[in-house]
């Protein structure tokens, strides 16, 4: 059983007039927040207020790039080469530092977004790229990448620190990837089954994917998606149920590097 988890938040997701997810509420109970940064979603002005609610709150703040598509949130696959996703990360990731550094603060991680994410777990040259971009602009930045993925043993081979993550409030296929958003029963609905997946994850170390196999994981951050229905009841009952158990709560700033 592990001792100590971080729990992460996608945020910032706001764009223009348009507004998604409830960040303020959600903070207060998470540890890390990946703020969008402008491409899937997010624009400067929300870039700007969600970095100050996440150093109010106390949140260790990662960027999180995504394609140029804010029409389909990120979530469309793009065909791009490696120097472009390559930059495609460095870009947004030194957008959303401007903001950091107007805190006083200073960047704890990176996550991909949607597509991007999936893509890069996946695609070993493509990963690689963004692994190089990471390195390049600053070594010390904590990698968040899918539990067990090919993504996440690459960066740790390069050297990057890499925190394993897992998701609380979404199913889980037999191959160990999530579910398809198109799919019947991707999401977790009850944020108290979502509270028990996110427990048996810490303390066995397994979660039951959607035909009714175990499937290994290492948790070292839970997400909890911003703009799922009913977040922060999520995120409550996921927090509660963990410290219950006696699992720490911290940011990976605290336990990963």
């Amino acid at each position: 059983m592990s001792n100590q988890v971080d729990l992460n938040a996608d945020v910032g997701e706001s764009y223009g007039a348009f507004r998604i997810g409830a960040d303020d509420e959600i903070l207060s109970y998470v540890t890390s927040a990946n703020i969008a940064c402008g491409w899937h979603a997010g624009d400067p002005l929300v870039m700007g207020r969600t970095v100050e609610l996440a150093s109010r709150a106390g949140a260790g703040i990662g960027a999180h790039p995504g394609f140029p598509d804010l029409l389909g949130f990120g979530r469309r696959n793009l065909q791009i080469s490696r120097d472009e996703a390559k930059a495609y990360v460095l870009y947004q990731i030194g957008a959303l530092e401007a903001f950091v550094r107007r805190t006083g603060q200073s960047l704890q991680h990176v996550k991909l977004h949607g597509a991007m994410y999936n893509l890069v777990s996946k695609d070993a040259v493509l990963a690689s790229a963004v692994i190089e971009g990471i390195l390049e602009y600053d070594p010390d930045l904590i990698l968040v990448a899918f539990s067990g993925s090919r993504f996440a043993q690459l960066a740790h081979e390069a050297g990057l620190p890499v925190a394993h993550e897992v998701f609380a409030d979404r199913a889980y296929a037999p191959d160990g990837t999530l579910v398809s958003r198109t799919s019947e029963g991707a999401l977790i609905k009850d944020a108290e089954t979502a509270a028990a997946r996110a427990l048996r994850m810490i303390t066995d170390g397994l979660v039951q994917a959607s035909d009714g196999q175990d499937i290994q994981v290492r948790p070292d951050t839970i997400c909890i998606h911003g703009d799922t229905p009913g977040a922060v009841s999520f995120a409550r009952a996921v927090r509660e149920a963990l410290e219950n158990a006696g699992v720490r709560i911290r940011p990976l700033r605290e336990f990963i590097g």
